[in-house]
């Protein structure tokens, strides 16, 4: 019969002139939960054969809607300024890294020390004011060298490649946008003060208002949105995010609004224009004084759309 013994106990019964020796169960290396090896291991066991057959299904387009995901609902437990969500959030965005790494190292394309080993160099390379020589004081001065490297590494890289080529086309508009300007502003090419762009705003706004052809009002409206992004740039606002910040407000808001309506046995659909506007009003009282929006569901649906889906966390 196997009998538990403690490690004092060990020690007392061990001879005192003697050496003891040990001996410990090997631990999986799966089971290793706070080490980023354990990680590793657990993402490669899923993928190995006799593995999870979701993920080894996976590849890196079709985990590309997840890797977005993920980054938005990081950005959301950021906005609420939840440590445990944020906690949990960012594990989610690590394990896309992992499985993007794994696949990759499966066709012999690059494996995970490599990724280490370059995003190390980046961050030696571009701060040569911590690991060199280069003398600063704001942090004004550490972003214009930091782009005169950057500058430099796309030139070394792309051999005259067009400036803004190196924008990724599929960030979300507003910031993909906000980041043209920001890229092309590096060589000058930008208005002088914040007064120029309100009146460019005004002039675009004139424009859209007199289009009446469906195609041109688009267009229009692309103008307007994306002066409003110099706008923002100049402000030293994040378009994005503060777009976020306000649709997020917006659906806590009307959220709120719907439930007051609810207690009321009213139907939203039935109130006039200027009832809605009263329990808006009501709604953003409530919520300033503390009362809660809507909450994410049970079982992964998310409140809004009466879809749940699989995601790899």
């Amino acid at each position: 019969m196997r009998r538990e013994t403690s490690l004092a106990a060990l020690a007392e019964a061990a001879p005192p002139d003697e050496p003891a020796c040990l001996y410990l169960p090997a631990v999986a290396p799966e089971r290793n939960f706070r080490t980023f090896g354990g990680l590793e291991a657990i993402v490669h066991r899923l993928r190995a054969p006799g593995g999870c057959p979701w993920d080894r299904a996976q590849t890196h387009e079709s985990l590309k809607r997840f890797l977005l995901e993920e980054a938005y609902e990081t950005l959301a437990a950021l906005d609420e300024g939840d440590p445990a969500k944020l906690r949990e959030e960012l594990g989610d965005l690590l394990l896309q890294v992992l499985l993007h790494t794994e696949i990759a190292g499966e066709s012999g394309e690059f494996r995970l020390g490599d990724v280490v080993e370059n995003i190390g160099r980046k961050l030696i390379r571009r701060h040569p004011h911590v690991f060199g020589d280069v003398h600063v004081e704001t942090p004004e001065q550490v972003v214009d060298n930091w782009e005169a490297i950057k500058r430099d590494e796309r030139d070394e890289r792309a051999g005259g490649r067009p400036l803004l080529g190196s924008v990724p086309a599929a960030m979300p508009a507003l910031a993909h946008s906000q980041a043209l300007q920001s890229r092309a502003s590096t060589v000058g090419f930008q208005w002088p003060d914040i007064e120029r762009v309100l009146e460019k705003l005004v002039e675009e706004l004139d424009e859209l208002s007199k289009v009446e052809d469906a195609a041109a009002r688009r267009d229009e409206m692309g103008d307007v949105l994306f002066v409003l992004t110099s706008v923002a740039r100049h402000l030293g606002v994040d378009a994005e995010e503060a777009l976020r910040l306000a649709a997020r407000k917006f659906r806590g808001r009307f959220t709120r609004m719907e439930a007051l309506a609810q207690e009321r046995g009213r139907d939203l659909m039935q109130l006039s224009l200027s009832e809605m506007e009263a329990l808006w009003q009501e709604a953003k009282d409530s919520l300033a004084a503390g009362a809660k929006p809507g909450k994410r569901r049970r079982g992964g649906e998310k409140e809004g759309t009466g879809e749940a889906t699989r995601s790899p966390a």
